[in-house]
């Protein structure tokens, strides 16, 4: 068992077994459903990668960009990006092209995004 996450790697391979608990979880009805032993060695992983978030990562801050903050909603709502350019009113090669940086969002796109995502006027105004 890992005491502490010492790199990059090490972080992502507990994320990974989070991950798994996460799903078996999902899958079987709930955290619940996990054996006592599975619930302590989960929280124990997500106390260090926690320590890890807090220490190391604060300090190599992750770019925010308005595509990241989409995305992170698209997997936040468990919705496709055509389901995404439906709900925004966009055909779906326009909403790929703007995600991944081949066009510039322009206003429809922008008060879309603040209107159905919630996404802060603010921070679109910020980084648009």
């Amino acid at each position: 068992m890992i005491d502490k996450i010492r790199n990059q790697a090490q972080y992502n391979q507990v994320m990974a077994l989070i991950e798994k608990f996460i799903a078996k979880a999902t899958d079987s009805g709930g955290f619940n459903f996990l054996t006592d032993a599975e619930k302590k060695e989960l929280n124990s992983l997500s106390l260090l990668a926690e320590q890890y978030e807090d220490n190391i990562l604060k300090i190599m801050p992750l770019p925010v960009t308005i595509s990241s903050v989409v995305q992170h909603k698209i997997k936040e709502l468990n919705i496709s990006q055509a389901k995404l350019a439906e709900m925004l009113g966009l055909g779906t090669s326009k909403l790929s092209q703007i995600l991944n940086g081949k066009r510039e969002p322009d206003v429809m796109f922008l008060k879309a995004i603040h209107n159905k995502l919630g996404i802060s006027g603010d921070f679109l105004l910020e980084n648009a």
